[in-house]
């Protein structure tokens, strides 16, 4: 593994000219946020060594380098689930390489389902804790002390300071933002009325299948996290209707330019 992040970092290192110190994921759907980005350049997955390929649609899969909100940033258009068949070392693996260019910030967005009944279709929650119930942890196995602690503290997985500024600068620009606690599942089913009940019951507001994979390793790598879901179906009592990969991505880009707008104004001012 430590071999396989080296390799990867050395190539990125020796294409990017400035590496920045703030990542972006970008979930279904929430890929034209690239045209937000200025100066761009795009390396395509299936350039980077040991690199996976995302293999769903609206997953571009690119890492794309350029500047938004006048600050450098790299974006991945496009991630890895473990629903694709991956192993959660997989999943997770550009979060290393993310940690060994020695990224500091970590902005995540993701489409997902909302349980909280205050929810509408096309809102934007700021996500404040998770719940992971995915059936492997992305920390399972040999632990590489240079890579972080063998048990990571979670008790703030999402930036305080972010989060504070995410919900002044909606206050300032008038953009309705939710809050809440998001449930990470394998997927890829979308879930029954039961289970949107279950994961209701236990304290989630949204639920989706990625993210939380992620913002462990990025917490074990000791970055700084901050992550929005785009609300594109309804898991609420007499709300729940049938649903479709292609009505979550219509209803993601619909709400994305709000989503981009809150991004670009706190990586300004960061």
């Amino acid at each position: 593994m430590l071999e396989a992040i080296r390799q990867t970092s050395n190539y990125l290192k020796s294409k990017i000219e400035e590496i920045p110190n703030t990542a972006i994921i970008l979930g279904t759907g929430l890929g034209e946020l690239v045209h937000e980005i200025d100066n761009k350049q795009i390396i395509p997955y299936t350039e980077i060594p040991n690199f996976p390929i995302s293999t769903v649609e609206g997953h571009s899969g690119n890492l794309i380098i350029g500047t938004l909100g006048g600050k450098k940033i790299l974006a991945m258009q496009g991630r890895f689930h473990y629903y694709e068949g991956y192993s959660m070392q997989q999943v997770t693996f550009p979060i290393r390489i993310f940690q060994a260019l020695g990224i500091h910030y970590l902005f995540v967005s993701n489409a997902a389902g909302g349980m909280n009944p205050s929810f509408d279709i096309g809102d934007i929650m700021l996500i404040e804790d998770h719940i992971n119930l995915f059936p492997e942890h992305p920390l399972r196995g040999k632990n590489y002390d240079e890579l972080g602690t063998r048990f990571p503290d979670m008790s703030e997985a999402y930036d305080k300071k972010l989060r504070r500024m995410a919900m002044e600068i909606a206050k300032e620009k008038n953009i309705k933002l939710q809050h809440g606690v998001y449930v990470g599942v394998q997927g890829p089913t979308f879930e029954t009325p039961a289970e949107y009940h279950y994961f209701r019951t236990i304290g989630g507001d949204a639920v989706g299948m990625s993210t939380v994979p992620e913002v462990i390793v990025a917490n074990h790598a000791k970055m700084k996290v901050l992550a929005f879901s785009i609300i594109t179906d309804l898991g609420v009592i007499g709300k729940i209707v049938e649903v479709s990969h292609e009505d979550v991505q219509k209803a993601a880009k619909i709400a994305q330019p709000k989503m981009a707008f809150i991004m670009r104004e706190i990586i300004q001012r960061i």
